[in-house]
């Protein structure tokens, strides 16, 4: 962008110790849009003391995260609620520069390897067994428990980059494959785990089925593949002490995987110094609901 007068002045009061007069400037400067960046960049770069570039940064933030207010509230508005592109608007948060075509080419060769693999001869669980011994095994994906110490773990772009995530990151990968393949994979909302069911090829996630457990073969643990039989969800019922009402065996829609990813992810950001991401992070949720 063109650095007029106006911009100039602005930059030359972004010192300013008068916490109302930086707030008035740094309102004015997030007025212009995302076309100001580079200018704050070199400002950056010039910038005599770390004071100066910690709110040259927290503008450029702003900034970004604008932005991505913005691109959320059109995902929300678009009925299909695409999972990849909000999992890459989840990642944008910490990386707003995220270059999408490298994760985009990278799931399109794990699907061809898993496709190569399946045939309309197999049963359900030899397919779901195909895709866990190509994730886990060749493709060498690795499962944490979920954490708050590692904001990557939670970053679609992150994991297929170091082949680890936690239950929900490794979940979404997992799910991107199956509508890839067309295999019939959801998310549900067993208790304090991010758990996914394979469900009868005739489901339908708008059905209105009293009781959705009646239309899933067996379960899948996001974290290693490994497959879970209905006795062991209903012996982890028993354990947690929790009646398994239909309401837990539900499908998660594609936003509500989505605010769950989000909401996790603000946990890492629960210190003081990163406090605001979490608000931020938390805004995006609520922003995500009907």
């Amino acid at each position: 962008m063109q650095e007029t007068r106006e911009i100039s002045a602005l930059f030359n009061l972004i010192d300013d110790p008068d916490e109302e007069v930086f707030d008035t400037v740094s309102n004015r400067i997030v007025d212009f849009g995302r076309g100001i960046i580079p200018n704050l960049e070199n400002l950056w770069e010039n910038s005599p003391t770390e004071d100066v570039q910690e709110r040259i940064e927290m503008l450029i933030h702003k900034l970004h995260y604008n932005d991505l207010t913005r691109d959320f509230i059109d995902w929300k508005s678009n009925p299909y609620h695409d999972l990849l592109f909000g999992s890459l608007l989840v990642a944008k948060f910490q990386y707003p520069e995220l270059m999408t075509a490298p994760v985009l080419q990278e799931l399109e060769r794990i699907r061809r390897n898993v496709w190569l693999e399946l045939n309309s001869f197999l049963t359900s669980l030899e397919q779901a067994n195909v895709i866990s011994s190509i994730v886990y095994n060749y493709y060498n994906l690795k499962g944490v428990e979920v954490g708050y110490n590692n904001p990557d773990d939670f970053f679609i772009h992150k994991v297929i980059e170091s082949k680890k995530g936690n239950a929900i990151s490794n979940g979404v990968l997992y799910l991107l494959l199956c509508e890839m393949l067309d295999i019939n994979v959801k998310a549900i909302n067993i208790p304090k785990q991010f758990i996914l069911a394979y469900f009868h090829h005739d489901f339908d996630i708008r059905d209105t089925e009293d009781n959705p457990q009646h239309k899933i073969h067996f379960y899948i643990d996001a974290i290693s593949g490994q497959i879970f039989s209905h006795k062991d969800i209903e012996a982890y019922f028993k354990r947690i002490s929790v009646p398994p009402t239909p309401f837990y065996f539900k499908a998660l829609s594609h936003k509500r995987i989505i605010q769950l990813q989000i909401e996790e992810l603000a946990k890492c950001f629960q210190n003081r110094k990163d406090h605001y991401k979490y608000k931020e992070l938390m805004a995006l949720s609520n922003l995500l609901e009907d």
